[in-house]
């Protein structure tokens, strides 16, 4: 054992593989000559912190034994480093290699001594008699084999844009209740967009309160609350592994075992925000367990009487609504005094900012004259006064918003999502370019009438929008629904419609809208009604339950362009009676995601009219090559674009895929079972775009890779695994931009000489593979950017 761990074991008293793990952390993040690998090592350590720490507590120390043995040359490594000088290439290049083997030592601790540990940790729990059937069946549950997590941080508390305005008093008064021994619930109430959601999250931000309790969780209930979903993220959230509650009683068992077990660290906050009017009865009955140290904060529109000790929150008066106006408008010209909800005021205001001076000047004597202001008036709906910044909009843009009102309530959309469909109503020929929605999107944002939120560092390359997600405010949400529904029946261009358990609401008429949103619930049972759809372009598919029948009306919607199958369920649904979709002749993108197939369903479409297929989160199961019988250049003669993302039991690609010669761009991503690519992917002659980025156990391309005569683009970053390229990638003439962060352990052949005008994105890592050929190379240009670790890579590693 080294120095430094003698050291930290001294000081530790016994949390040995902890505190030395904190050491390292921190030696790491000093060392500049490495930045980009042990950025990625300090990430992945600080991921098993907490988990470490858990074991830690429970465990006999000597079966830590081999981590601390990890950690310890973890350290010696680090420390190694420190002393390496940058121009040392050679040295580098070992001492990069070292620090990749021990961070997949780390993954591979993950991957089986966690789950052993945790499942031991479990069988510690002490229950009563009268528990051991419904303790063996929740606990089942728990370390029930699942879909590895994609996000950790499922129930933690957002960040806030802007310091609040006015919120200070509100904040004193709510942190003073909460903090009042006797008060185990409190209720938040207030019209919508008055800053419920920003005044608790402030609160949980506050220092007094997070010096309180231990764990804060902080989550979005809305209109259709599902308490096994929730139950599910705080036991994901908290490091358990994804599973499913066949019932409402197993779940309240599952969270009152989770909040005994963090109750033993320290007091629990739970947030849970945006509860409708009804669900004190069906929802929050069930989250009020007695247990001393956890407390329930609740934000609502409605007062919810039989809940508890509640506080009201106002409209901000005064200088406080002038001030923040100010802020949205960036523009303080004579602003006058206001009553109003920050929800328009921030919408108003944003409308202002960077405005002429003569139009801000023309406003305020418009509200000087009218001896009122779109912020006061508060008989006036909080709608009422959005309406002009809507009015405000190209017409364009008004459709464009309008459509979002399709999207379920506080849903995270992908950016790609929205284009498929802009780019298909919408477009014109063949001039209609993902860039000129993309603006759209970013218009929309300037306006505050939604906001897009980049997932790590994202340049939307090529029309790649998978990183890049889309909210909107329930408010904004709401109008955009109202607006549509000022339409007449025969009008209409949205529908949306919900269908609770099997409850239809009344169609009496055929439905004559474009666009079709339909949402169902996890109690659905695929027993679909008949309707008539015959004008129906886009349709939008919002289910929860773990099986899902399409409904045979598909088959007559022979404007259809776009299908959009979201499941926001906590497991994979099984998709069954796709072949309601091979009589469609102008279907043209399709997309799934977090549903069970197998890819020989698509295939068996026989869709000569598809241009894009994206499955993400999908499970396919086996693989199977029986397309033998299928002319896979007739039957997908128009597809161009296959998008795989998160698709974390996909190991290879079937053969088809190889077939499909219309094909511009393969992008395959974040999927880390996939160890190699067919040898017949070289038949892809127009292949303009590869993406294979976070493919980490992808170690080689296949040597007909160069044979993909028009390609432009390829995409291997964080492919942590790639050994080497082509021998003859040189061959590649068309090739204009590589991206290749986190390749460090990638050679490359000399062939690469021959590559012209080549633009390469690299890290620190990387970028010393290519500074050797650059005075052979014509017109190379080498960027150097700063990695943004994927902490994703660790989570899908750890199923």
């Amino acid at each position: 054992m080294s120095k430094t761990a003698e050291i930290v074991i001294g000081a530790a008293g016994g949390a040995v593989a902890s505190e030395l793990l904190k050491a390292v952390i921190k030696e790491a993040k000093k060392v500049l000559s490495f930045t980009s690998v042990l950025t990625t090592l300090a990430s992945t350590m600080k991921e098993v912190h907490p988990i470490i720490e858990q074991i830690e507590s429970r465990q006999d120390p000597e079966e830590l034994k081999t981590l601390i043995d990890t950690i310890d040359k973890a350290g010696a490594v680090v420390l190694e480093c420190s002393r390496v000088k940058r121009w040392d290439v050679i040295s580098k290049s070992i001492y990069t290699r070292k620090i990749e083997k021990i961070n997949r030592k780390f993954l591979s601790f993950c991957q089986i001594q966690v789950q052993l540990f945790l499942l031991r940790n479990q069988g510690l729990i002490e229950h009563t008699v009268e528990d051991l059937t419904n303790s063996v069946q929740a606990l089942e549950l728990l370390i029930a084999q699942a879909p590895p997590v994609f996000r950790r941080d499922l129930c933690s508390v957002r960040k806030l844009d802007l310091v609040p305005v006015g919120l200070d008093w509100p904040l004193m008064k709510l942190r003073k209740k909460l903090l009042y021994d006797s008060v185990d619930s409190l209720l938040v109430s207030a019209p919508p967009g008055c800053g419920k959601t920003t005044l608790v999250t402030q609160l949980c931000h506050d220092q007094e309160i997070k010096g309180k309790f231990t764990h804060v969780f902080f989550n979005v209930v809305s209109s259709t609350p599902n308490f096994r979903v929730i139950v599910q993220n705080l036991l994901q959230h908290n490091g358990y592994p994804p599973h499913t509650f066949d019932n409402d009683s197993q779940a309240t068992f599952a969270l009152e075992k989770l909040l005994q077990e963090l109750i033993e660290d320290g007091p629990v906050l739970l947030v849970l925000d945006d509860v409708w009017s009804g669900a004190e009865f069906s929802l929050l009955k069930k989250f009020r367990i007695k247990l001393p140290g956890y407390k329930i904060l609740v934000t609502s529109r409605f007062d919810l009487p039989r809940f508890g000790s509640s506080h009201r929150l106002e409209p901000l008066e005064g200088e406080h609504a002038k001030s923040l106006l100010i802020q949205w408008a960036s523009r303080p010209y004579n602003a006058s005094p206001a009553y109003g909800f920050p929800i328009v005021i921030e919408v108003v205001g944003s409308s202002l900012k960077g405005q002429p001076l003569h139009i801000w000047k023309g406003q305020v004597e418009s509200w000087s004259q009218e001896s009122s202001t779109i912020l006061d008036n508060p008989d006036s709906t909080v709608l009422d006064r959005l309406q002009p910044s809507f009015n405000a909009l190209k017409s364009n843009l008004k459709e464009c918003f309008l459509d979002m009102g399709l999207f379920l309530e506080d849903q995270k959309i992908r950016a790609s999502v929205i284009i498929d469909i802009w780019m298909e109503l919408y477009g014109k020929g063949n001039t209609s370019s993902h860039v000129v929605y993309m603006k759209y999107l970013d218009d929309l944002a300037s306006q505050h009438l939604l906001k897009l939120i980049p997932l790590g560092r994202n340049e939307h390359e090529d029309g790649y929008y998978n990183e890049l997600l889309v909210t909107q405010h329930d408010l904004l949400r709401e109008l955009s629904i109202h607006k549509s529904e000022l339409e007449t029946i025969l009008e209409r261009k949205r529908l949306n419609l919900e269908i609770h358990e099997d409850d239809y609401p009344l169609m009496d008429h055929p439905v004559k809208a474009r666009l079709l949103s339909i949402s169902t619930g996890d109690s659905f049972t695929s027993s679909w009604v008949k309707m008539d759809c015959p004008n129906v372009e886009a349709l939008l598919l919002n289910l929860s339950s773990s099986n899902y029948a399409l409904p045979d009306f598909i088959a007559t919607m022979k404007k259809l362009k776009v299908l959009v199958i979201i499941n926001h369920g906590h497991d994979l649904a099984k998709l069954t009676n796709l072949s309601c979709l091979s009589s469609l002749p102008n279907l043209k993108r399709i997309r799934l995601e977090k549903v069970s197939i197998t890819l020989l369903d698509i295939l068996q479409l026989q869709r000569g009219s598809l241009k894009k297929l994206s499955l993400v989160m999908c499970r396919f199961g086996e693989v199977s090559h029986d397309s033998k019988e299928i002319d896979v250049s007739k039957t997908l003669l128009s597809l161009q674009e296959i998008d795989i993302d998160y698709c974390y039991d996909l190991d290879e690609l079937p053969y088809w895929i190889s077939e499909v010669v219309s094909l511009k761009t393969l992008s395959i991503t974040n999927c880390n079972k996939l160890s190699k690519l067919p040898e017949a992917i070289g038949n892809l002659s127009k292949l303009e775009v590869l993406r294979l980025s976070s493919c980490i156990n992808l170690s080689e391309l296949p040597e007909t890779t160069e044979r993909l005569s028009n390609l432009q683009f390829l995409d291997i970053s964080h492919c942590l695994g790639l050994r080497k390229l082509p021998l003859e990638i040189g061959k590649l003439q068309k090739l204009k931009k590589m991206s290749m962060r986190d390749c460090y352990r990638c050679e490359l052949p000399d062939s690469v000489n021959n590559l012209e005008n080549l633009t390469v994105k690299c890290d620190e890592g990387t970028v010393f593979l290519w500074e050797r050929f650059k005075p052979k190379m014509k017109n190379l240009t080498i960027t150097e950017e700063e990695t943004e670790h994927n902490l994703n890579l660790l989570l899908l590693s750890c199923e």
